[in-house]
Protein backbone atom coordinates (compact mmCIF):
# COMPACT_ATOMS: atom_id res chain seq x y z
CA UNK A 1 0.00 0.00 0.00
CA UNK A 2 2.80 2.31 0.61
CA UNK A 3 4.51 1.34 -2.60
CA UNK A 4 0.85 2.57 -4.03
CA UNK A 5 0.82 6.08 -2.27
CA UNK A 6 4.52 6.83 -3.14
CA UNK A 7 3.87 5.75 -6.75
CA UNK A 8 1.10 8.34 -7.55
CA UNK A 9 2.91 11.01 -5.64
CA UNK A 10 5.82 10.38 -8.03
CA UNK A 11 3.30 10.31 -10.71
CA UNK A 12 2.27 13.74 -10.49
CA UNK A 13 4.89 15.79 -10.87
CA UNK A 14 5.95 13.67 -13.54
CA UNK A 15 2.87 14.21 -15.23
CA UNK A 16 2.89 18.08 -14.68
CA UNK A 17 6.35 18.17 -16.49
CA UNK A 18 5.46 16.10 -19.72
CA UNK A 19 2.17 18.02 -19.88
CA UNK A 20 3.89 21.37 -19.71
CA UNK A 21 6.77 20.22 -22.39
CA UNK A 22 7.20 21.82 -25.38
CA UNK A 23 6.34 19.19 -27.26
CA UNK A 24 3.00 18.62 -25.83
CA UNK A 25 2.35 22.64 -25.91
CA UNK A 26 3.02 22.59 -29.69
CA UNK A 27 0.71 19.25 -30.27
CA UNK A 28 -2.20 20.96 -28.34
CA UNK A 29 -1.59 24.16 -30.37
CA UNK A 30 -2.04 23.19 -33.60
CA UNK A 31 -5.51 23.32 -34.18
CA UNK A 32 -5.48 27.10 -32.36
CA UNK A 33 -5.53 30.53 -34.58
CA UNK A 34 -2.99 32.89 -34.01
CA UNK A 35 -5.01 34.58 -31.39
CA UNK A 36 -5.62 31.32 -29.55
CA UNK A 37 -8.86 30.18 -30.49
CA UNK A 38 -9.41 27.39 -32.22
CA UNK A 39 -11.50 27.59 -35.64
CA UNK A 40 -14.06 25.05 -37.38
CA UNK A 41 -13.68 24.22 -41.16
CA UNK A 42 -16.88 25.72 -42.21
CA UNK A 43 -15.78 29.50 -41.07
CA UNK A 44 -13.41 29.54 -42.55
CA UNK A 45 -14.85 28.43 -46.00
CA UNK A 46 -17.41 30.59 -44.93
CA UNK A 47 -14.86 33.40 -44.07
CA UNK A 48 -12.77 32.54 -48.06
CA UNK A 49 -16.49 32.24 -49.53
CA UNK A 50 -17.16 36.06 -47.74
CA UNK A 51 -13.84 37.03 -49.50
CA UNK A 52 -14.15 35.33 -53.01
CA UNK A 53 -17.71 37.30 -53.37
CA UNK A 54 -16.56 40.62 -52.54
CA UNK A 55 -13.01 40.09 -54.79
CA UNK A 56 -15.56 38.69 -57.79
CA UNK A 57 -17.55 41.82 -57.14
CA UNK A 58 -14.41 44.19 -57.41
CA UNK A 59 -13.48 42.41 -60.49
CA UNK A 60 -16.54 43.08 -62.21
CA UNK A 61 -16.92 46.31 -61.21
CA UNK A 62 -12.99 46.58 -62.67
CA UNK A 63 -14.25 45.15 -65.99
CA UNK A 64 -17.39 47.24 -66.51
CA UNK A 65 -14.29 50.49 -65.95
CA UNK A 66 -12.49 49.05 -68.49
CA UNK A 67 -15.23 48.68 -71.04
CA UNK A 68 -16.07 51.84 -70.52
CA UNK A 69 -12.22 53.23 -71.10
CA UNK A 70 -11.90 51.14 -74.22
CA UNK A 71 -15.22 52.72 -75.86
CA UNK A 72 -13.68 56.24 -75.19
CA UNK A 73 -10.33 55.50 -76.16
CA UNK A 74 -12.19 54.34 -79.28
CA UNK A 75 -13.79 57.63 -79.71
CA UNK A 76 -11.22 59.37 -79.34
CA UNK A 77 -9.52 57.70 -81.67
CA UNK A 78 -12.23 57.82 -84.70
CA UNK A 79 -11.96 61.73 -83.99
CA UNK A 80 -8.29 61.53 -84.26
CA UNK A 81 -7.98 59.48 -87.05
CA UNK A 82 -11.06 60.94 -89.14
CA UNK A 83 -10.76 64.95 -90.05
CA UNK A 84 -14.40 65.41 -90.89
CA UNK A 85 -15.93 63.25 -87.99
CA UNK A 86 -14.16 66.03 -85.81
CA UNK A 87 -15.23 68.79 -87.02
CA UNK A 88 -18.89 67.49 -87.07
CA UNK A 89 -18.06 66.54 -82.91
CA UNK A 90 -16.92 70.13 -83.13
CA UNK A 91 -19.92 71.87 -84.76
CA UNK A 92 -21.75 70.11 -81.87
CA UNK A 93 -20.30 71.82 -79.13
CA UNK A 94 -21.67 74.82 -78.13
CA UNK A 95 -20.15 78.01 -78.60
CA UNK A 96 -18.44 79.87 -76.06
CA UNK A 97 -19.91 83.03 -74.83
CA UNK A 98 -17.92 85.53 -75.04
Amino acid sequence: MLWLVILVALAIPLAAVILDSPVVRAWAGRGASPEGEVHSGAAEVKALAARVESLETELETANREIAQLKEGHQFFQHLLEDPAARQAAAAKLPKPQA
